[in-house]
């Protein structure tokens, strides 16, 4: 049925989506009227339930969000620096409590205390100087430092930036592919599969529509570094969108841009509107007969839409759950075309590594983690913000000499996201920013986020929360994952609140059943961090099991 969905929502292509219109018809109270939903429905060919399902989905188009004027983040760096109940005490002067939302991360980890408010997002000491009417704040600045300046190195200008891109449409296709081959660079996003193998299935598929999607979804609580090439390398990431078109054949470039970074938004149409006032979008680009535009489709709050097949079936205005895989989307992706997702900071560094060459890029990093890696750490360090460091940068040089340890006493950090693992601080001398050291040491680089976890904070309401989480964004296609995440969070809730024992056995079996059973890294991941809990601070966690 999802493929003849696809099919059916490929005949009005990019130009006019289901999934843009609801979310425009739920600007105005937070959510779209039945009436618009069965007009939706009639419009685009399909039933009233698909509509529905897929509006009942995000959380800024269900009907929970009706009537909803600002939004608190509960990320997890937010949770741990333990502001937000300040925060909507703050707020509650202004609005009533159904008017308060949330919104999963917005970004702001360097300074929490952050919260949503008409379009735009604010943190730190903002709340402080809150009004209703005519509120505008400067964006708040944070750290940007690297060792080898790649992602952060200063833009060259436009005409130099975009010089390499006319001299690339004057190359071979495979040439240019040969020297993403030989950079070695694998996904940011935190699967790390190489992405010169990904762009040649793709190449490689005989299809007259192919497709780019940048996956802007960056929903990892404590990440922010798509947040920032968004904002502040646009080019980066559109050069690198143009020459994954120019090599694989495709014709569209989408950026999938969460709902919770709307400057981003801003940035990037801009560098999209001046790439089209120089002629180099649209037919036959620098007389090279290359055509290639961009869309943005704006998320509307699905943490599950970082995966990309999920993501593909939001486009397409189907509710976001995961496909299942073969087929995989280089050979049926959006629409059921051939299609290329990237996440930002792997798309953003193809500019360096035509610009310098492949070669030299691979000089840099490990043996199999090859460039340099963004990581973003939170409020907890005294030198919060973004790092660009080579790969096989010793975790403690990150800690210690770029962060400049810790303001408060920290006992565990969070490293790659809600799925990565919990690192306690005494691990963090036996490790370094590679995929290689994380996976030989039981845990995940991901996206090299880092949430903190003070002494003072439980480790139990961590591990709840985590659950919370988990069950909260599941897409819920798979039984293990849709059942087991909130099995999870039930259990160890009841721990908290209640004089309840929880059954090791019955725990462990749990863990094991949606690691193994889950469609996706959502289900099968989560048990990651849990279990390191349990390794670690099996002391703090005892009394709560039988």
């Amino acid at each position: 049925m999802s493929k003849n969905l696809s099919e059916l929502a490929g005949r009005k292509g990019l130009t006019n989506t289901l999934f843009e219109k609801i979310g425009e018809a739920a600007k105005e109270n937070g959510t779209p009227s039945a009436e618009t939903l069965e007009k939706l429905a009639n419009e685009f060919i399909i039933g009233k339930a698909n509509t529905f399902g897929t509006t009942s989905f995000y959380d800024f188009t269900k009907k929970e969000n009706k009537g909803k004027k600002v939004y608190l983040c509960n990320g997890s760096a937010c949770v741990c620096a333990g502001k937000q109940d300040e925060v909507k005490n703050k707020l509650e002067k202004h609005f009533k409590p159904n008017e308060i939302g949330h919104m999963t991360c917005i970004g702001r980890c360097y300074e929490n205390a952050a919260f949503n408010y008409n379009g735009k997002n604010y943190s730190g000491n903002d709340i402080d100087q809150f009004q209703i009417s005519n509120f505008k704040l400067q964006i708040s600045n944070y750290n940007v430092k690297s060792t080898t300046a790649i992602l952060t190195a200063p833009f060259d200008g436009f005409e130099k930036h975009y010089s390499l891109l006319k001299t690339a449409l004057k190359s071979n296709a495979s040439d240019l592919l040969n020297e993403i081959k030989k950079s070695n660079i694998r996904g940011r996003g935190g699967a790390g599969f190489p992405m010169a193998l990904k762009w040649e299935a793709c190449k490689n598929e005989k299809n007259d529509t192919k497709f780019i999607i940048c996956n802007a979804d960056e929903g990892d609580p404590g990440a922010y570094s798509d947040r920032y090439l968004l904002e502040n390398r646009p080019h980066s990431v559109l050069f690198g969108m143009m020459i994954a078109g120019f090599i694989t054949g495709a014709e569209w470039g989408v950026l999938y841009i969460r709902a919770e970074y709307p400057e981003a938004v801003e940035v990037v149409q801009k560098a999209i509107d001046e790439l089209r006032n120089h002629h180099l979008l649209g037919k036959d680009i620098d007389n090279s007969g290359f055509n290639f535009d961009f869309k943005i489709i704006k998320a509307q709050g699905a943490y599950i839409c970082g995966e990309e097949t999920a993501l593909i079936n939001s486009i397409e205005g189907q509710r976001p759950e995961v496909r299942t895989r073969p087929p995989f989307p280089t050979q049926q992706g959006l629409f059921n075309k051939p299609t290329v997702v990237n996440n930002v900071e792997t798309l953003a560094a193809v500019y360096s590594i035509l610009k310098n060459g492949g070669e030299t890029y691979a000089k840099l990093g490990t043996g199999k983690s090859k460039g340099t890696k963004l990581v973003c750490l939170d409020s907890f360090f005294n030198h919060p913000g973004i790092y660009e460091v080579e790969m096989g940068t010793p975790l403690l040089k990150v800690v210690n000499d770029l962060g400049g340890g810790f303001k408060t006493p920290v006992k565990a950090m969070q490293i790659g996201g809600p799925l990565g693992g919990i690192v306690p601080v005494e691990k963090i001398k036996n490790l370094s920013i590679d995929f290689e050291s994380f996976a030989q040491n039981g845990f995940l680089l991901g996206h090299a986020s880092i949430v903190c976890i003070p002494t003072n904070f439980s480790m139990m309401r961590y591990i709840e929360h985590l659950f919370e989480f988990a069950s909260y964004e599941s897409c819920g296609k798979c039984f293990p994952c849709r059942l087991g995440t909130q099995r999870g969070h039930e259990l160890t809730s009841k721990a908290i609140n209640e004089n309840y024992k929880i059954d090791c056995e019955l725990f462990n079996d749990l863990l094991n059943t949606l690691q193994q059973g889950s469609l996706c890294a959502h289900g099968g991941g989560i048990p990651l961090p849990i279990k390191n809990a349990l390794q670690y601070f099996n002391d703090e966690l005892k009394p709560y099991f039988s």
